[in-house]
């Protein structure tokens, strides 16, 4: 899942962003509300992290600018968390609140909530035969046997899980599962199918569609 953390403060924005990628997100990092309006116009960001009182272009426009669009889910961060101040932010299109200062286990559990309330909507457990992936808790099982993915590999079974079936190309994939910094000519889409390949066994589970992406098997359902 890719992430936009705006957030003017530095050293806070890199602490959280190093801690959202140990819990496998792709992690992006705006700094002003001007610069975190045009990294949306380049990616879709499943959730932007916004902080309210930014530099350059104000959070609340940022706020206001990205709810018209409907493409990003928000979660508006303060550092004040009176009721009047969360009200506000509500109104003005945020999807969720948090007042600074604030334990990150709860700002865990909050991008994760709205993650699952993305269009078309996600189970909580995505399941495919004898798949099941919990994106809360990061687990991933095959046939009751637990799979040890790297954050990488368990972001592209996540993303082929929830296509449902449906082709999910290299650039999808690095798009949704790598950050920013990621060189669109890399070979780490493939490196990552093939070391999960391995890792979830027989019956193989994972397609190649040539020209097009990966898909989970059809033959996987039945």
């Amino acid at each position: 899942m890719r992430i936009l953390l705006v957030e003017d403060e530095q050293p806070l924005a890199k602490y959280v962003a190093t801690g959202l990628r140990k819990h496998g997100y792709a992690v992006d990092i705006a700094f002003d509300g001007r610069t975190a309006l045009d990294k949306c116009e380049v990616t879709p960001y499943d959730v932007v992290v916004l902080d309210r009182d930014l530099p350059v272009l104000h959070g609340d426009a940022v706020c206001r600018q990205l709810a018209a669009t409907g493409t990003s889910r928000i979660l508006m961060l303060t550092a004040s968390g009176a009721v009047e101040d969360r009200v506000d932010g509500l109104a003005l299109g945020a999807d969720d609140y948090l007042g600074k200062p604030f334990a990150f286990s709860e700002l865990i559990a909050r991008v994760g909530a709205l993650a699952r309330r993305s269009t078309p909507a996600r189970p909580p457990v995505l399941r495919v035969a004898d798949v099941a992936l919990d994106p809360a808790r990061r687990t991933a099982e095959r046939a009751g046997r637990p799979l040890y993915l790297t954050p990488k590999e368990f972001g592209v079974l996540e993303q082929l899980l929830a296509a449902d079936g449906d082709v999910v190309s290299a650039e999808t994939l690095l798009d949704k599962v790598w950050d920013e910094h990621a060189d669109p000519f890399t070979n780490a889409v493939r490196i990552a199918i093939g070391t999960l390949r391995r890792k979830l066994g027989d019956p193989p589970l994972i397609e190649t569609v040539t020209s097009a992406g990966y898909r989970i098997s059809a033959c996987a359902s039945t």
